[in-house]
């Protein structure tokens, strides 16, 4: 694993240990043009070999985004795919289930919305909202939170047959989050985005800490690591997210097939 990734990898086995993660710390991706510069080429990167993955078409990759409300999920989503092809890449936002969803098990929509061979998927919040929300909602009985998630493990495990997944927690400080709320309702063209339901979360927010500490220690592992992106700094954040996904799709090495016929040999008239 490349010394980016290591950085803010939550070693499996090991605690998340957020106290100590600086939501603000930029110190691995270096200053703001430097860190321009990189996403620039990360994200021309991305797209090169996210077009030899669906040429291949033997894997997939997985990208979840988890984080607090304005932690920039969809922000760093613009930023590292605005340059790749649609063709190949999906991004799913998954909202509070719908009552069909909600009369099958918890991974099934999840598991409907994976990538198929050759394209990259991107989750916007995931499955990890069912030991996030429905821990500290106390949406599920408590004994059925604690199964949850050695079936997430499970059914990520079956996933990296053939997907390499990427999980990232954008670390979101409370200060910067109640700025980011604020702007959305002191600028009109951002008051769309304001829920008042936020604030909810916002109170929870000690809990939601605390539930995101035991799913990230519990479900960092070797076939689909927790990485933890500080994101107080809207242009760190998009950096470093891009330099992950780069150096990961870089690891699966995706390649051109060969043709099954010499080209030397056909004549085109």
């Amino acid at each position: 694993m490349h010394d980016l990734r290591r950085h803010f990898l939550v070693i499996p086995g090991s605690s998340a240990d957020l106290g100590r993660r600086d939501p603000g710390d930029h110190s691995a991706i270096g200053s703001r043009e430097h860190a321009a510069e990189r996403l620039k080429k990360d994200a021309k990167g991305i797209s090169e070999l996210q077009r030899r993955l669906y040429a291949e078409r033997g894997r997939a990759l997985l990208v979840i985004l988890q984080g607090m409300d304005t932690s920039g999920k969809d922000g760093a989503t613009k930023a590292v795919f605005g340059r790749t092809s649609p063709l190949g890449v999906a991004v799913t936002s998954f909202q509070k289930p719908s009552p069909d969803e909600l009369a099958h098990d918890f991974l099934r929509r999840v598991h409907l919305a994976c990538p198929r061979r050759g394209t990259i998927g991107i989750f916007n919040r995931s499955h990890y909202e069912d030991v996030l929300v429905g821990r500290v909602r106390q949406a599920a009985p408590a004994d059925a939170i604690e199964r949850r998630y050695g079936q997430i493990n499970s059914f990520e495990e079956l996933l990296s047959g053939s997907t390499t997944i990427v999980k990232i927690m954008l670390h979101i400080s409370k200060e910067t989050q109640k700025e980011r709320l604020q702007a959305r309702l002191d600028k009109p063209h951002k008051r769309w985005k304001f829920d008042p339901h936020d604030l909810e979360d916002r109170r929870d927010w000690d809990a939601f800490t605390d539930a995101y500490e035991i799913a990230l220690s519990r479900c960092s592992t070797a076939a689909a690591p927790w990485f933890v992106v500080p994101s107080d700094r809207k242009w760190a954040r998009n950096a470093v997210v891009a330099a992950i996904v780069r150096e990961t799709l870089e690891e699966m090495d995706p390649r051109y097939p060969e043709p099954d016929i010499d080209p030397a040999s056909v004549s085109i008239v």
